[in-house]
């Protein structure tokens, strides 16, 4: 539990604490979630809805790892993927995709210590390995749907000019930027939300170990 507590409060700093994502966090994200799933695959570690958690949030850098690789396949052969409009849209949607459900899950992991730490009692029911699951599972979903739109979206923009003035196209076009644009707004918005959720949240539970 303490190199997973290790995981975690990486995790935290990749996604919650600096601005944008660099190749050094981004590597060491990608080899700390590695060795989160390794140590989840050992009998020691119990069945809890805290580690389910983490599970789900390490198995979310494979979206990085699919990026990675196939940038790295592209240089490698010479393969010029910003040819088409979908591989570089797939690739940054994907990443954006990974910081929305590790955050989201980080999110998680802190409320469910904050419920820990001041109703251990009141909040057992409510912290279960199957609430645990159908959080993760909902927060995967909702996530790549938007991931989805927003491929959608990029794809739309990047063939708009080939599409006739007034034709079925032009409405679709309208409404996925749209609904695209205010998606990203939401999410930005949520983003400083969870930062600030996080900090207060953390902040109390200091505190209150202080205390005690």
């Amino acid at each position: 539990m303490k190199d997973l507590r290790r995981y975690l409060a990486l995790k935290y700093i990749q996604y919650l604490v600096l601005s944008s994502s660099n190749t050094v966090s981004t590597f060491l994200g990608l080899l700390g979630s590695l060795y989160a799933i390794i140590i989840l695959q050992s009998t020691k570690v119990s069945s809890k809805s805290t580690t389910v958690l983490i599970s789900s949030l390490a198995k979310a850098d494979i979206l990085v790892a699919a990026s990675v690789v196939t940038e790295m396949v592209a240089q490698t052969f010479d393969v010029n993927i910003a040819s088409t409009a979908f591989t570089p849209a797939l690739l940054q949607n994907l990443l954006a995709a990974n910081t929305h459900i590790s955050c989201l899950l980080l999110s998680c992991v802190a409320f469910e210590a904050y419920l820990i730490t001041f109703f251990p009692t009141e909040s057992r029911q409510l912290r279960t390995v199957r609430n645990a699951r159908l959080m993760s599972s909902t927060i995967w979903i909702l996530v790549m749907a938007e991931c989805a739109l927003f491929q959608a979206d990029d794809l739309l923009q990047a063939s708009s000019t080939a599409a006739p003035t007034h034709s079925p196209y032009v409405v679709l076009f309208h409404f996925s930027s749209t609904a695209a644009a205010l998606l990203r707004s939401l999410s930005y918005l949520l983003g400083i939300l969870l930062r600030i959720v996080n900090v207060y949240i953390y902040y109390k539970i200091f505190f209150s170990m202080s205390n005690r």
